[in-house]
């Protein structure tokens, strides 16, 4: 998986980094078919706003989160991160409308 990680009128600390590959990887937990996440961290006024783009396997997924503290914001970025993963892997699961249906039984007839 690869990350980039961009900050706009927010210097990006190591921890910062740290805080957010050790919160990833858990989502690569779940689903491990991530190519690419671009993270953007960034301060609007009081408002800080963490936004990422998911590279998956078959689809990209979005989310951002707004928050006082970028900790906090960081945190609930993944978790909307998280719950949209594990959509789009059921998805990819879900067998149901896809025109395969099990074979029939044969029907015994006594005579």
């Amino acid at each position: 998986m690869q990350l980039n990680l961009t900050g706009h009128h927010v210097d990006i600390t190591d921890s910062m980094r740290n805080y957010v590959e050790e919160k990833l990887a858990k989502l690569t937990r779940h689903f491990d078919h991530v190519t690419n996440v671009h993270v953007i961290l960034s301060v609007e006024k009081l408002e800080q706003k963490a936004e990422a783009t998911m590279h998956l396997a078959g689809n990209d997924v979005f989310a951002e989160a707004v928050n006082q503290d970028m900790y906090a914001a960081i945190d609930a970025l993944i978790d909307k991160l998280d719950r949209q993963v594990l959509k789009h892997k059921e998805k990819l699961k879900s067998h149901r409308g896809n025109g395969h249906r099990p074979p029939a039984e044969p029907v015994e007839t006594s005579s």
